[in-house]
């Protein structure tokens, strides 16, 4: 089996380097970073494609495009195979936007925060995959299974949810957490100090229910607390916002609980 990608941001790289490391070979790499492309192709001993219509059609071979939501369009425009299957890797994207360009589609998406300076060396990524026809989903589980051992099919509905879930997950604990750096920095403070409850909050996660372990004073309806806190962030008129919110949605999820 060979491949081709287009894009050079941090997923096209690590697919490239999962793959390539499984024995696949990358034939090109194309995009518009002539720079970050030339050196993902070097890193594989691929050759820089130099138009898209110059992509291989034949059995076996895997175009897959991994480039951000918006660009998929545009990419998927310079193709048409009948023979190649076309995948993209997009948690949001339908895999009828893959359908005007290749009798064999599917849709790929590693439910993972993957940067090109720290790679998963790992294989418990969650893989949800998506195909438009037998052989396209032969061609995408051969791949799903050489980047990961959890892999699931999900159609685009329950992929849109799972991304959804996804950034409540990841990327808005993450802004959480860098709200938390900001002002143990303004009060010089070392944010050291909350690294152990950190590690216990989500060491707890992963075995029980995130509903069933909420604390604090929202979950406590300690509204003295809470005024304290809302004062604090006089400076901070978004994170008082982002406060008053989030404590709102707390109470709100247990209000038939009585503690």
């Amino acid at each position: 089996m060979t491949f081709s990608i287009i894009g050079s941001g941090n997923m096209a790289w690590f697919i490239v380097r999962r793959l390539t490391s499984y024995g696949l070979v990358c034939t090109s790499v194309y995009g518009r970073n002539i720079e970050q492309v030339s050196a993902l192709a070097n890193s594989c001993a691929a050759q820089v494609g130099q138009s898209l219509s110059d992509i291989q059609d034949e059995e076996g071979h895997i175009c897959i495009i991994a480039v951000s939501d918006a660009a998929i369009v545009e990419m998927a425009k310079g193709l048409y195979f009948t023979k190649t299957t076309l995948i993209h890797t997009s948690g949001t994207s339908s895999i009828d936007l893959l359908l005007p360009s290749a009798d064999n589609c599917a849709v790929l998406w590693p439910i993972y925060s993957i940067l090109k300076n720290s790679y998963p060396t790992h294989r418990n990524i969650p893989i949800a995959w998506q195909a438009s026809s037998s052989q396209s989903q032969k061609e995408v589980l051969n791949i799903a299974t050489l980047l990961s051992d959890i892999c699931f099919e999900a159609d685009e509905e329950q992929r849109r949810y799972l991304h959804l879930a996804a950034v409540f997950a990841n990327n808005f604990t993450n802004h959480l957490i860098a709200i938390s750096e900001q002002i143990c920095l303004e009060q010089r403070m070392s944010f050291d100090y909350l690294k152990p409850i950190l590690q216990q909050t989500f060491e707890r996660t992963v075995s029980a229910s995130a509903k069933l372990l909420q604390t604090g004073p929202a979950r406590r309806n300690d509204m003295p607390t809470i005024g304290k806190h809302i004062q604090l962030l006089n400076n901070h008129p978004q994170w008082q916002t982002l406060y008053e919110s989030l404590s709102m949605s707390i109470k709100k999820m247990y209000e038939p609980d009585k503690e």
